[in-house]
């Protein structure tokens, strides 16, 4: 059998009628509002642009509420006006509360739930409303978090999180939610930041993000945005060194049009985790059970991007954005995997090692008109989205020597671990869509979607040297309706529905979702208070027959819940996050006898945070200071669909304290997980692994 070497892996038929359905529907949707005007005795009415792709600003970047989001339609909308869940991440607000990774800058929205892997720190680890949350950039697909590249968090001017389904949307995913990354672009003016920053684990981080105009009349602009980080975890023989640049350039040739380009570069080198402690060890966090000569996670991916905007004018515009990138990940570490029994103080391990490689394009462009007819405002978006993606894996596993953890001898790396798989995947895909809304009396809001998806992969299994082929064809829609009470104030409720491609030899997976909601912008305020109920269910997951023995559509899981968040700043002194979510989770169907009934792995009924800023003014012998608190309170929750292991609740608080030394300079002091708490996040087979614990970092931080 072939082996994976232990070097250093360090990275240098309804379906037709469905499509014809979709085609046709487009093109007459296409033109509601310019053929009803145009049958009306009076002047079409142009609208206000809308820009379509919210990609381009940042004008929510001096305020932790957002206005504007497209993550509830490729149509940038008001989020009073969009009939579904959204939370809006912007960039002071990661600034605010230091988030330094994807999971930290979820962590006190409404309905999500990471880090429930503890110290394993291959992947995000993110679940919204109790199911694996998919990514996106820009509104373009990057898949499951888990499993992919940890994002950088810096490259990112904003994250919005929509709650439920949403494959109408973006395309394929889960009905649970997804998680759109906002890249940085280029502005039309002199712009700069730059901070230092040392702390816990030996960290010790530097970045810069500065851009201006290459010509005087601002038809070219540029942005450079960077860091470097050097550090170790939070356990012995470990690293957390990564360093990042990314380029963007900003065409204007004129007030109608813009093309922009970005390019980053992303190298991390890291470990894969801690391995794990022995169950109910209960031992301190820095104890390390693997193999130092064999602990490695890398990451090397070139993305390119581009972006085109241009308005034609009387309520027709175009917009497109492309992606291509080209990753190497791998991994390889030693795991605690279960007790010698008897009392004794020796653990069983096991090896696990992955390398990876994915290259991807995909291409989405859309065309939009706005018009008014007969009183009603109309905004109709046609889109397609094209995709070409080959990725290859190697994963490797085979058992390690026990170690004892009283007294740990290492071993050493070894001479190599049997290979278990080695594949290669090939995927096209093609979709089609259309999103429509309807404004009618400036109360009511109808919003449709309709979206069909074709892809065709080929999965080839290079170690038996057999290739298999399938296509993948469905359609989804999304309903919804909004009712504005006034102007501070509405109602909405919506239908969505969403679709995963489980493998090639079954049904896709699919799900739908009922949602009522209200959202409330107090007038005279800056803020947002939204509350949420749903139901969703998540139908055809493959499971493994227990008759049959093969894989098999059997399972399907329901969620019902609540989601309250809100957020405010209720003067220049005080700001406020606030969130919670209940959860009642129920795998209804599964094929295995006894789970029926059972809660969802990894789903906590009940989560809730907040998180506090309050501003001392300064005066003329000191600058102004801002103290942040929060809190963090996650449910127990289960580690297997039997519901026989899990962990307790628990409560996290996190601090963060700021002082401004001159007008453009401020030191910060950030504090997570300030009194140390420990628990177990996942665990109990054969291992525990705990939740971070406490980090301190200071930055000094300079704009202009």
């Amino acid at each position: 059998m072939s082996i994976l070497s232990a070097k250093d892996h360090r990275p240098s038929g309804r379906r037709k009628f469905y499509a014809t359905l979709l085609g046709c529907a487009s093109a007459l949707a296409f033109v509601p509002g310019f053929a009803l005007a145009q049958a009306t005795s009076g002047a079409v009415v142009q609208l206000d642009t809308v820009v379509i792709d919210g990609t381009a600003g940042d004008d929510d970047a001096g305020s932790i509420v957002a206005s504007r989001t497209t993550s509830g339609g490729k149509i940038a909308t008001e989020l009073l006006d969009t009939p579904a869940s959204v939370s809006v991440i912007t960039s002071k607000e990661i600034q605010e509360r230091n988030a330094q990774n994807v999971e930290q800058v979820l962590s006190y929205s409404a309905g999500v739930t990471t880090d429930f892997y503890g110290s394993d720190d291959r992947f995000d680890f993110i679940k919204i409303r109790g199911l694996d949350a998919y990514a996106y950039r820009d509104g373009l697909t990057l898949g499951r978090p888990f499993g992919g590249v940890r994002e950088e968090v810096f490259a990112f001017e904003r994250v919005e999180v929509l709650r439920g389904a949403n494959s109408t949307t973006f395309g394929v995913s889960d009905p649970g939610g997804a998680v759109n990354y906002i890249t940085k672009r280029p502005r039309d003016i002199r712009f700069g930041e730059a901070y230092v920053t040392g702390g816990s684990n030996n960290l010790a981080e530097v970045g810069v993000d500065f851009g201006d105009n290459l010509t005087p009349d601002a038809t070219l602009s540029y942005r450079v945005t960077a860091k470097v980080r050097k550090a170790d975890a939070e356990y012995d023989h470990s690293r957390d060194n990564e360093k990042f640049v990314m380029g963007g350039l900003t065409w204007r040739p004129d007030a109608a049009t813009s093309l922009t380009m970005v390019v980053d570069y992303l190298k991390k080198d890291g470990v894969p985790g801690s391995g794990g402690h022995p169950v109910g060890s209960d031992l301190p966090r820095h104890r390390f059970f693997g193999e130092p000569d064999y602990n490695y996670r890398g990451t090397e991916r070139t993305t390119l991007n581009l972006m085109f905007e241009h308005d034609f004018g009387g309520g027709l515009s175009f917009s497109s954005n492309a992606r291509y990138s080209d990753a190497k990940t791998n991994f390889g570490y030693a795991y605690v995997s279960g007790s010698a029994g008897d009392g004794s103080t020796t653990v069983n391990r096991a090896f696990f090692g992955n390398d990876g490689t994915d290259r991807e394009f995909i291409v989405d462009a859309r065309l939009q008109y706005d018009s008014r007819f007969n009183g009603i405002d109309s905004q109709t978006l046609v889109g397609v989205e094209y995709r070409d993606a080959t990725s290859t894996d190697i994963t490797a596993w085979g058992p390690a020597p026990s170690i004892d953890w009283r007294n740990p001898i290492y071993t050493g790396r070894p001479a190599n671990v049997p290979v278990l798989s080695s594949s290669k995947s090939e995927q096209k895909g093609k979709a089609l869509y259309l999103q429509q809304n309807l404004t009618f009396s400036e109360k009511w809001i109808a919003t449709l979607g309709l979206r069909h998806d074709w892809i065709d992969t080929t999965n080839t299994d290079r170690l038996a040297a057999t290739s298999q082929s399938g296509e993948f064809s469905e359609t989804t829609k999304r309903l919804g309706l909004t009712y504005k009470l006034n102007e501070d104030l509405s109602l909405y409720g919506s239908y969505a529905e969403s679709v995963v491609p489980a493998s090639l030899t079954v049904e896709p997976e699919e799900g739908d979702q009922l949602e009522f909601g209200v959202k409330y912008r107090p007038a005279g305020t800056n803020a947002l208070l939204t509350a949420a109920v749903y139901d969703l269910t998540k139908k055809n997951m493959t499971r493994i027959d227990p008759i049959t023995n093969r894989p098999a559509t059997i399972g399907e899981v329901r969620v019902r819940g609540l989601d309250l968040e809100g957020k405010a700043e209720l003067s220049d002194r005080i700001s406020l996050i606030g969130s919670y979510s209940y959860l009642d989770s129920e795998i209804t169907r599964n094929g295995t006898l006894g789970n029926e009934g059972k809660r969802l792995t990894f789903v906590p009924r009940h989560t809730a945070s907040v998180w506090v800023n309050y501003t001392l003014a300064g005066n003329e012998s000191r600058g102004d200071m801002t103290f942040g608190l929060g809190g963090r309170f996650t449910g127990s929750y289960y580690f297997n669909d039997a519901n026989t292991v899990g962990t307790g609740s628990n409560f996290t608080v996190d601090a963060a304290y700021s002082y401004q030394l001159e007008k453009n300079t401020a030191l910060a002091l950030n504090v997570s997980n300030l009194f140390d708490r420990k628990h177990i996040d996942y665990g109990g087979f054969g291992a525990d692994f705990y939740n971070p614990g406490r980090e301190v970092s200071v930055s000094l931080r300079r704009s202009w």
